[in-house]
């Protein structure tokens, strides 16, 4: 059964979601409403949009939309039920028992404590007889005893059974097992075997101290080198950071980007407890905005090799989409943090602390490496150098900042800044010009619904889909009206079948007495409730009226028989003059 709807009510009642939402996006009030930067997608324009009055929020970037249980499952990367339990327990409610179907949730929670006794196996194994390759390996990279133990390091035997009847002893099914990635069904699908073997073990641990993978490094020349855990119930590599558990406690509004969990265990045990990694990929957007929740700027200290310079270039990118601001460290001789304090030894840390300290940000790094590639004394290569310089230049969002490294540029060719500033803001132009064209073409692709993938028939019939959104959000805000529109138009007399199905689930809510929006996150998806929410908060109550209601019902009904083949050679007298009656009827209505 589904949680009840008078327990969801109370739980929004107790759950502003201003106060919950404030504590993660920074709002400004606009009239009613309050509006931010929307943390699901990178923008620099506030999209994001939260609605007090229906306890609702929606961002017109990205779409994302919904109620407060909604926005705890997205920022939390959290299911329905562990969001619901979430706020419960912030409001001090007490869950209703046996009231709703948690199958995937308890999934979810074995998956977790599965991981919890993994990571435990994994740490003991390391200081057995079994697991002295694996201590060595730490031993050999200068890790301390306590440093492996702050970390929980450890080490996967090199039978492929051992944490699989290690688990399978505590109570664990092979579900649950293969469920978390520890380990896969067999060829023949009689047994299950451990996913990693003959491997050093590094956790990875969520924000709420939960272990949700693992990363395991060979010790022999075999590949792949690293093998680190799919996306599960419980994890999702592209949403999720090595040690940011440890860095958001340090009180520091900056962190630094690492290639690998070795470089940030080096930096940690130096002292440098800011560091941070990505999961075995590159640095995606998810990433940056999780960041940014915990930093206002990013000091990214990748490999010097070119694999590591092409991903400092695509993290620059990304990182400033996020609005973070950037610092790129570039070590000597091409060493990566871990070789570079390690060598040191006593005096790594301090050395490392200088070229910290010594970091030029990403502007000045991506204008060095444009310099490099060009011989400036020839006229032809001066040209394409400063070409490609105003590129990175008109990138920047500032125009002091931009008016700074113009500056800069005309003194290292030697060309006259006004020509420069000139060419400049031809680019501009043609910059302003592209995000013009782009603002156009999906304020165009909404409505018209081109690329709606939620109504799917909208695209060919976006005059009576409007129509129909128009009517179920005016029955959301005028209840009284329901039956009065349920009398009019059924149902099935509705054009698109997912607005169909929207307007039937808002007039049952209305006979049961309920709000629809207090419903809806539980009762469809969540892209099918962030329409709903779209529908409902893009709708203005305030000029809803009685003969608006009638006319939306009129061209809904109008669209339909558009539809309808004509059926009056099979249409008695007494049919065809009821017919006519009714269109009469709407007509003076």
């Amino acid at each position: 059964m589904a949680l009840p709807d008078s327990f969801l009510q109370e739980l929004k009642s107790r759950c502003s979601i201003s106060d919950t939402v404030s504590s993660y996006v920074n709002l400004k009030r606009r009239g009613r409403n309050l509006v931010g930067l929307c943390p699901f997608h990178s923008e620099k324009t506030p999209s994001f949009n939260l609605y007090p009055e229906n306890g609702s929020f929606y961002c017109f970037g990205c779409g994302v939309g919904g109620d407060v249980i909604t926005f705890i499952m997205k920022i939390e990367n959290l299911d329905y039920i562990e969001a619901v339990k979430f706020l419960a327990q912030r409001a001090g409610l007490e869950m209703p028992e046996n009231t709703y179907d948690d199958g995937m949730a308890k999934l979810r929670t074995g998956i977790l404590e599965a991981n919890r006794e993994a990571a435990r196996f994994y740490y003991k194994q390391l200081y057995e007889p079994v697991g002295k390759q694996g201590l060595d390996y730490f031993h050999s990279r200068a890790l301390s005893d306590n440093t492996i133990k702050r970390f929980g390091l450890g080490y996967s035997p090199k039978s492929r059974f051992a944490l699989c009847d290690h688990l399978r002893k505590l109570g664990f099914t092979d579900n649950e097992i293969v469920s978390a990635n520890l380990a896969f069904r067999s060829s023949d699908g009689r047994r299950i075997v451990d996913r990693f073997a003959d491997r050093v073990m590094f956790p990875i641990i969520d924000l709420r101290g939960n272990v949700i993978a693992f990363g395991g490094r060979i010790l022999t020349d075999q590949k792949p080198k690293y093998l680190n855990t799919s996306d599960t119930l419980a994890f999702k590599k592209s949403a999720n950071l090595f040690s940011l558990n440890n860095a958001k406690n340090t009180g520091e509004r900056t962190l630094i980007l690492c290639e690998g969990y070795m470089d940030v265990i080096a930096l940690n045990q130096a002292g440098f407890r800011n560091a941070i990694a990505t999961l075995g990929t590159a640095l995606t957007s998810e990433q940056a905005l999780l960041i940014k929740r915990y930093a206002d700027e990013v000091i990214i200290c990748y490999d010097a090799d070119e694999a590591g310079q092409k991903a400092t270039s695509r993290a620059i990118e990304i990182l400033r989409n996020a609005g973070l601001a950037i610092r790129i460290i570039n070590i000597p001789d091409g060493k990566d943090p871990d070789e570079f304090i390690r060598n040191r030894g006593d005096k790594g840390a301090a050395a490392f602390k200088n070229i910290l300290d010594n970091s030029g940000n990403d502007v000045e790094y991506r204008l060095y490496k444009l310099r490099s590639r060009y011989d400036i004394s020839r006229p032809d290569a001066k040209a394409a150098y400063m070409a490609d310089a105003l590129k990175v230049i008109a990138s920047l969002d500032s125009s002091v900042e931009q008016d700074i490294y113009v500056s800069k540029l005309a003194a290292e060719i030697g060309v006259e800044k006004t020509a420069i500033l000139e060419d400049l803001r031809k680019m501009n132009r043609r910059k302003s010009g592209d995000a013009a064209r782009k603002q156009f073409t999906q304020l165009s692709d909404g409505l018209t619904g081109r690329k709606d993938t939620i109504n799917t028939e909208k695209a060919t019939h976006t005059r009576a889909a409007k129509a129909e959104e128009m009517l179920i959000a005016f029955l959301v805000f005028n209840n009284d009206m329901a039956e009065v529109a349920r009398q009019q138009l059924p149902p099935e007399n509705f054009v698109t079948k997912f607005n169909a199905q929207l307007y039937e689930y808002v007039l049952r809510k209305i006979d049961e007495g309920v709000s629809p929006s207090d419903t809806v996150t539980r009762d469809f998806t969540a892209d099918e409730a962030a329409r709903y929410f779209a529908i409902t908060n893009g709708y203005n109550s305030q000029v809803a009226t009685k003969e608006a209601m009638f006319e939306y019902i009129h061209t809904i009904i109008s669209e339909k028989e558009k539809l309808t083949p004509d059926k009056a050679s099979d249409m008695s007298p007494e049919d065809i003059q009821e017919m006519l009656r009714r269109k009469k009827s709407r007509k003076n209505q």
